[in-house]
């Protein structure tokens, strides 16, 4: 069995994976391998897959705290405590290097282009499942910036999402020979304005109305979400005509995952504000 990872060695890994990170940021090429060439004889006895499987644990942990991550690195959970402790220590480290970068990313415009209808056909997968990571008490450390709220505010994303998944609905709905309900599609949200607790208003293949809400990131399927109270409210009232809509990875390979009920049903909620009433 091998020995559990130090501090010094977490560190040195975390601190790597960022210098990746901000690389891929800023567009620079790079080879992952000679990053974990170069980190072995620094390290106890470790295998390059080790560090690999550390790094996909990076990943999950940048994941849970709504971060963007190295692309090529899949998630994996079940890291300990220590790792995300790393982790967000040296996010507070390089905050002059990447939040800038983070910011960027989240405040891009973006444009779907063109939709096929093979993307709309492999574009569907399965939720993440429900997340073992409790909420626990802040830990108090400052940030500048929240990448997640920074993007739900980038409107040019949230439009583009909610496009998409107009185009998935039409395709959706023709595909199960209800094309007629295809044209009965309202594009809430845009038409009416936020507030009505969900962004399009669709049809199942029996015509009852589908209450959607549309959360798109830039980052994976396991990225957290950021609802109001009156999207909660809604989607409890509604549990058995609310879908959450979650696309992820937007760009070229966009994919999307459907989730039926209220929030509370499939989601750990944390509490980020409250409202003080005097």
């Amino acid at each position: 069995m091998s020995e559990d990872w130090t501090n010094h060695e977490v560190s040195l890994v975390v601190d790597d994976y960022l210098a990746m990170l901000q690389k891929e940021l800023e567009g620079q090429n790079y080879v992952k391998k000679e990053h974990r060439i170069k980190l072995l004889p620094k390290l106890n006895r470790r295998s390059e897959g080790s560090i690999e499987f550390k790094y996909q644990n990076i990943s999950a942990v940048l994941d849970h705290l709504g971060e963007p991550h190295i692309k090529g690195y899949k998630p994996r959970s079940n890291y300990q405590q220590l790792l995300e402790d790393q982790v967000i220590k040296a996010l507070q480290k390089y905050e002059a290097q990447l939040e800038p970068l983070f910011g960027k990313m989240a405040d891009e415009p973006e444009a779907m282009g063109p939709v096929l209808a093979k993307d709309l056909a492999n574009c569907l997968e399965d939720g993440p499942p429900r997340s073992k990571i409790k909420p626990k008490e802040a830990n108090f450390r400052s940030r500048k910036l929240n990448y997640g709220e920074r993007e739900e505010k980038n409107r040019s994303l949230g439009l583009e999402g909610e496009r998409f998944v107009i185009e998935f609905e039409k395709w959706r709905l023709t595909k199960a020979g209800r094309a007629d309900l295809a044209d009965q599609i309202r594009w809430t949200s845009r038409d009416k304005g936020d507030g009505a607790g969900y962004d399009i208003l669709s049809k199942d293949e029996d015509g009852n109305d589908r209450y959607i809400e549309v959360k798109t990131t830039k980052l994976s399927k396991e990225a957290p979400i950021y609802f109001s109270l009156n999207e909660f409210l809604f989607s409890q009232k509604h549990s058995g005509q609310f879908y959450l809509y979650r696309v992820f990875n937007f760009g070229p390979e966009r994919k999307l995952f459907i989730l039926k009920g209220g929030y509370d049903e499939y989601l750990e909620m944390v509490p980020m504000t409250y409202k003080g009433i005097f």
